[in-house]
This record gives C-alpha cells, structure tokens and sequence, in this order.
C-alpha cells in the first residue's frame, strides 16, 4: 500500500472530521439554514460548520500558516511558511439542491526563493462516495492508493470534455459561447457538473478528457491543478501560460487533447 506524508494525513484527517456533518446536513438539506452571499451565490451554515473544522484541524497542526479560505478569506501567517488553501464545500449549489456531487478541497501553497508560491500538496475528498483523491509535488497523484493517469486519447472525436458554465451574475457568457461554438462540434461530449476541483480530479484520474472553466478562486483550482500535473496531464491558462489563479481560468488535459482545445480557444477568443 502507498504511504502518503505526514502533512497529507494532517490534510486528510481534517476533511474526515468535516465529512460526517455534511453527509447529516445532505440528508436533510431542506432544514439547512441557508444565507445569501450574492447573486444565486449561497453559503449554508454546513460549508461554515465545514470550513470552521478543517481549519481547526489545520491550525492545531500547524499554527503558524497562514490561510486562504472560501468563507473566511486570508488569514496571514509567517510569510516564510507554506499556507493552506481551503473549500470546504466545492459545489455549493448541488449540496442545496441536493445533488450528491460536491467536495472538500485543501492545498498546501508554499513560498519559493523567486518570489513565487508554488502548489506542493493536495487533496479533493468527496464525503459521498468515500473517495479521496490526493497528490503531492513528484509523488504522482492517487485515488486511495491508486495510482493515477490523464486519459491516452488523442482525437477530439473521442474525447468527453468538462467545463463550467456562467449563470446569474457569475463568468462571462460571451465569451464562453465563443469557445463553446468552438470545441462542441469537434468533441463526443460536453458535461457541466457543477464542481471545478472534482472536475479535475476526474482528469486526473482520465474520466474527462479536459476540462476547461473561467472565473474560478484559487481554491476552486489549487488542489486539482496539481493533480492533473502530477497524472501526467497540461494545466494551463486560456493562452497556454501559467497564470492560471491570476486569470483565474483554467485548461486542463492530456498533452495532445490539451494542445487541440487549446487551438480551439486561441480562435475563439480572437
């Protein structure tokens, strides 16, 4: 059996801890109190509950890393230390509407001698279904102890491809119609499921394709993005560069899926 470091099992027992209170919140999601943060954006008192465990469990490990979580923002911590990134709920509205596709993602970002930070550890647990996907820098990435690959086709006629679609107050819808007209005629599928870090952990794992989304947060990207790397796959901007949490939108495949889509978006956002 693969053995993972003692910072993942940190990360891992903090999600455990959170998951059973979500599962009971799911099973009865039309009593959950529910606010509004804006525009068809909501927060349950479940992703607070959650986010509140996890960090709890991260603090007592590390106590002096900072954080950046969905609900209650950037913490500092020692600048020379790593930092947690934090979604303690990724696909807020499938929880609501109670759909069972939804995650909590927690990433280690760590401080490099450029300047730069680095994404260096992560892990997406689906409380649902029990899986746990996890990877760290030049460790591969996994699904328990599985080992896990970027899918090995190579025509778009073949490929199922995922994405995020905008809605009330959310994405550019323009823009995505672009890319949409673009890479639907050339694809055998489309799917929009309603949660980025999942969406990419099953790139990982080569149940999509690629996937691409644009106005996503950090912690919507940080966890999933390496692991598409660490499977062997390209994550990249809209342009084929690397500021993908700067641009805040993301492509992700394997190398040749990846350069063809990436045609295809270079032409459709002339």
């Amino acid at each position: 059996m693969v053995s993972h470091s003692g910072l993942l099992t940190v990360m891992e027992r903090a999600a455990r801890k959170a998951a059973p209170r979500l599962r009971r919140d799911f099973g009865e999601v039309e009593h959950l109190q529910v606010s509004k943060k804006g525009p068809a954006d909501f927060v349950t008192m479940a992703d607070k509950r959650a986010e509140q465990t996890v960090v709890e469990e991260l603090r007592k490990a590390r106590p002096d890393w900072g954080i950046l979580a969905e609900e209650g923002g950037e913490t500092p911590g020692d600048p020379t230390k790593p930092r947690w990134i934090i979604d303690p709920l990724d696909g807020t509205t499938n929880f609501l509407h109670g759909i069972p596709h939804f995650a909590i993602a927690i990433a280690v970002e760590e401080p490099l001698p450029s300047g730069k930070r680095e994404i260096t550890t992560g892990l997406i647990y689906q409380p649902i279904t029990d899986e746990s996907y996890w990877a760290e820098k030049n460790r591969g990435a996994w699904l328990h102890d599985r080992r896990l690959r970027v899918s090995a086709r190579r025509d778009l006629g073949d490929a199922l491809i995922a994405t995020g679609i905008p809605f009330l107050g959310h994405g550019d819808m323009a823009q995505w119609s672009r890319i949409f007209g673009a890479v639907a005629p050339s694809v055998a599928g489309i799917r929009r499921f309603g949660s980025a870090t999942l969406d990419l952990a099953h790139v990982a794992s080569g149940r999509y394709d690629a996937y691409w989304e644009s106005g996503l947060q950090t912690w919507d990207m940080a966890a999933g993005m390496l692991m598409v790397r660490e499977a062997g796959g390209f994550v990249t901007d809209f342009r084929g560069g690397d500021q993908v949490i700067e641009r805040r939108e993301v492509l992700a495949g394997n190398d040749v899926i990846h350069s063809k889509l990436h045609k295809l978006l270079a032409s459709a956002l002339r």
